[in-house]
């Protein structure tokens, strides 16, 4: 029997209909970090990533193609499988797609008892929509010109047919209850907020299916062969799915049940995780996620990445010149932890000659290669544990200040070596000389301890050299333009 304590953690899935970007990229390696950190304090982790295949934008991209959405969506899953070797994604975590046929069954499942509970009702649907997100909207959700602001080169459509609709309504008062009772359920507190007044204002019951004539690209719904799944409300069951819930529910019992489910989301996911989500799951008799965590937006050159403004970065370009754990530090310490950050090309060059190749990789090299020289062998080091202030800051997911913590010890290191010049000491008084390397041996191992969630490749590198007393190959070569 397992014993550990269970963690749960999990990615949204990201919508197939382009081509795997920055912005996943900076969630799936964020959710990594989490899980890798959890792993290493002796948790018991379940991570979950996949992808979102149903809905009108996958079913328009592949009439566009000429193929069936099934052959569109196969080839597409593969981009974002293929992040988890590219951006060093732990090899545990487990990848779920909403057209795998145990998904399908568990959001049918999950459509009756909500039904059951008598959450569901058909209606006429009359409302404005956006394709872009696949989500109705009102006018408090548009921008002074009428559009979504999240995609405001799509014309909305505006849409009128009966559908079946969930009593999103009647769960105001819980979900209230529910942000009252776990204050630090949303994850910055301004979120919380934000998702508060957004539930105080009054909620509206929402669409959860299309007529199957005119999108047909979906997950049947129980008992009404004519309709099918609203995408969100599909999608959205992938949590307890990819545990296996309903079939066999023992893992579902240990990771969200006894775990602590833990949601990491784009803001403009806010409203889906952190109301729609936990009123359905309160309709279907299942326990409230515990914490769902909001990222900002990705910009470049201080423009929301979009194709039709050509500043969309692959994450594979980074990784195939700078490598993973590059990529890795950047999106943890470089970017806010919970606002919009930017991300140039040059701004990443910039930081990845400055912190690492002039920062980390020399210091690293310095070290080593004194240690090489004038040490024997390696000291007697430290089993990992993680100082206060660095756990402290991966706890509250401020992924910038846990790595700033550990540049603040780099930072620290190279005064030291400034200050002492171990190098020439060594001339004049050699036991001396080799306590200090020693003990800055000691601290580059303590510092590749830290780095094991953020950066994992350069942290088994370096802890390499440490224990076999030599200096490492070059970690992070300088890059021109």
């Amino acid at each position: 029997m397992n014993t550990q304590t269970p963690f749960y953690i999990t990615t949204t899935l990201p919508y197939v209909n382009a081509s795997p970007h920055i912005g996943f990229a900076m969630e799936l390696v964020r959710a990594d970090i989490i899980a890798r950190y959890k792993r290493q304090a002796g948790f018991d982790v379940f991570f979950n990533t996949g992808t979102d295949e149903h809905g009108a934008k996958i079913h328009e991209k592949a009439l566009e193609k000429g193929i069936e959405p099934q052959e569109y969506v196969d080839e597409a899953a593969e981009k974002f499988k293929d992040l988890i070797d590219l951006l060093n994604i732990s090899p545990e975590v487990h990848f779920i797609r909403t057209t795998d046929e145990r998904h399908v069954k568990a959001a049918q499942e999950f459509w009756r008892r909500c039904n059951e509970n008598g959450d569901i009702y058909k209606g006429t649907y009359k409302v404005k929509y956006c394709v872009g997100c696949e989500l109705e909207k009102t006018e408090s959700d548009l921008d002074e010109s009428g559009h979504c602001p999240i995609h405001p080169n799509r014309e909305l459509e505006v849409r009128e047919e009966e559908n079946y609709f969930f009593k999103f309504s009647a769960y105001a008062e819980k979900l209230l209850d529910l942000y009252t009772s776990t204050p630090d359920f949303v994850i910055p507190d301004f979120r919380l907020g934000e998702i508060r007044a957004f539930v105080e204002r009054g909620l509206t019951d929402f669409s959860i299916s299309r007529v199957k004539e005119k999108m047909p690209w979906g997950i049947e719904v129980p008992g009404d062969p004519d309709h099918v799944m609203y995408v969100w409300f599909d999608a959205l069951v992938n949590y307890v799915s990819t545990l296996d819930w309903p079939i066999e529910s023992e893992m579902f019992e240990r990771y969200w049940k006894n775990g602590t489910p833990t949601q990491y989301a784009g803001k403009d996911n806010l409203r889906q995780q952190s109301a729609m989500w936990q009123a359905m799951l309160m309709s279907a008799g299942l326990p409230a996620s515990r914490q769902i965590v909001i990222n900002g937006f990705i910009t470049s050159g201080g423009q929301k990445m979009s194709k039709s403004t050509g500043n969309v970065i692959s994450p594979q370009e980074i990784v195939e010149v700078y490598g993973a754990d590059a990529l890795r530090y950047y999106l943890a310490r470089e970017l806010q932890s919970f606002e919009d950050s930017d991300f140039t090309q040059e701004r990443f060059r910039e930081v990845y000659n400055a912190n690492l190749a002039n920062g980390l990789g020399n210091l690293a090299s310095r070290i080593m290669k004194m240690a090489e020289t004038h040490l024997t062998t390696a000291p007697i080091l430290p089993a990992q544990v993680y100082e206060q202030d660095f756990q402290e800051a991966l706890e509250r997911f401020d992924l910038q200040r846990a790595t700033d913590i550990i540049w603040e010890k780099i930072q620290a290191m190279d005064g030291n070596i400034q200050e002492t010049e171990p190098f020439k000491l060594v001339k004049t008084d050699l036991e001396q000389a080799k306590a200090i390397i020693s003990d800055l041996v000691i601290d580059l191992y303590k510092v590749s301890q830290m780095l094991a969630p953020v950066m994992p490749s350069t942290s088994a590198a370096i802890q390499e050299a440490v224990k076999t007393n030599t200096k490492p190959e070059t970690l992070f070569p300088r890059r021109e333009e």
